[in-house]
């Protein structure tokens, strides 16, 4: 019989979830008023068909509002400069159409417009982090692809590129989108590059979320649901990016890596990739493709040293056998799939090496100290310097 342990769940948005659903979005926007901000992309969603008809229901129903576009990951000085711009309008209510910068920086926007101070204020490890007061104009999560599951996280994260650069989350329940709605043919123009990347950061979330320190029955029990879609949808929606059943399949799973990272924490790949992203043109989700496969080898091959009674173990190979389908695989057998797979899918999906960014063995000493954040507490296992320092050059 399974023990269960007191746990809690934080809010999270109501979810509209289905192909065709961004058709609810002026009736669900049109609670809030009819004033909008809306936050997307350099331009995909507005120039595509589905962004048109959305601009014509809007039109029809009496709506106001403004577009304000995020073309990289979002800057705080980007996210302060869009709201000195715009705080001068009342409006009822942020839209985030796009992927997850677009949603990160619409959720940041949302949060401040009311009280106009800088995000620098609340960001994690930068600044004084002072507590958010809010309030927040309501906030509308709409993502066009599948990946970070921003739509149902309360953090924005937000990017400083360079030397002195850093990658921090504005982080507060009462950022929280009021309505995430997931239209699984949004997905259907995603490029092949986007979905490897966006495919590999949902799937690196919920296992990372699955083997956390703060996981529980819940949790559990929606990661194995996302990993089992991931593995029926992301190679066949990389090789056919119009499958409506590997689209929807893969919407689903980047929606429950979102709702699990909200509620457990992530892991080493995640602590990795924050920095490495932050000294180096690396995007989010190729970081994590990169990384997942020796960040799994390492963890694994740590607590079969260290603690080999530890629960992360079981569900390693947990997972495992999700992949490989015999339930009969023994334990270490179904972890040495588990790599093996993750390894594949890194060559399947043509992902970089670290090298192809311009990391280098000199660089290593600086990412593995600024790699002790957040995601980095709740891995199964610690991880020493050498450690990490071991999984990024296994990776270049």
């Amino acid at each position: 019989m399974m023990a269960f342990v007191p746990f809690s769940i934080a809010r999270l948005p109501r979810i509209e979830f289905g192909a065709g659903a961004i058709r609810k979005l002026p009736a669900i926007a049109a609670q809030y008023g009819k004033r909008l901000l809306i936050v997307t992309g350099a331009g995909s969603f507005t120039e595509s068909a589905a962004g048109e008809a959305l601009f014509r229901d809007l039109q029809a129903a009496g709506f106001y509002w403004e577009i304000c576009r995020v073309s990289s990951e979002p800057s705080p000085q980007w996210v302060d400069d869009t709201v000195a711009a715009w705080r001068g309008i009342p409006f009822d209510a942020v839209i985030g159409i796009g992927g997850g910068s677009p949603l990160d920086a619409g959720k940041a926007v949302a949060g401040l417009l009311k009280p106009g101070n800088s995000v620098m204020d609340h960001l994690e490890g930068v600044g004084p982090e002072l507590p958010y007061q809010g309030s927040s104009t309501p906030f509308i999560a709409v993502p066009t692809t599948a990946g970070t599951g921003s739509e149902a996280t309360k953090n924005a994260v937000l990017s400083v590129q360079g030397e002195h650069g850093f990658k921090k989350s504005f982080r507060d329940d009462k950022l929280m989108a009021e309505y995430a709605i997931i239209d699984p043919e949004l997905l259907a123009t995603c490029p092949p590059a986007q979905i490897a990347a966006n495919g590999m950061d949902a799937f690196t979330q919920l296992m990372e979320a699955y083997v956390s320190t703060r996981a529980n029955p819940l949790t559990d029990a929606l990661a194995l649901s996302g990993m089992e879609a991931v593995r029926d949808s992301l190679l066949a929606w990389y090789e056919n990016p119009a499958d409506a059943d590997a689209c929807g399949k893969m919407a689903y799973a980047a929606l429950l890596s979102g709702i699990c990272l909200a509620q457990t924490g992530l892991g080493s790949v995640h602590g990795i990739v924050a920095p490495l992203g932050a000294f180096h043109p690396v995007a989010h989700g190729v970081g994590c493709g990169m990384l997942v496969a020796e960040a799994t080898r390492m963890n694994i091959d740590l607590l079969e040293a260290r603690n080999p009674d530890h629960s992360a173990l079981g569900k390693y190979a947990e997972i495992g056998k999700l992949f490989r389908g015999r339930k009969h695989i023994d334990a270490v057998g179904a972890r040495v799939f588990l790599v093996h797979t993750l390894t594949t899918w890194t060559q399947q999906l043509k992902l970089p090496r670290l090298s192809a960014f311009g990391v280098t063995e000199a660089d290593i000493p600086k990412i593995v100290a600024n790699s002790r954040g957040s995601s980095m507490k709740t891995n199964p296992v610690e991880l020493h310097d050498a450690e990490i320092a071991a999984i990024i050059r296994a990776c270049l």
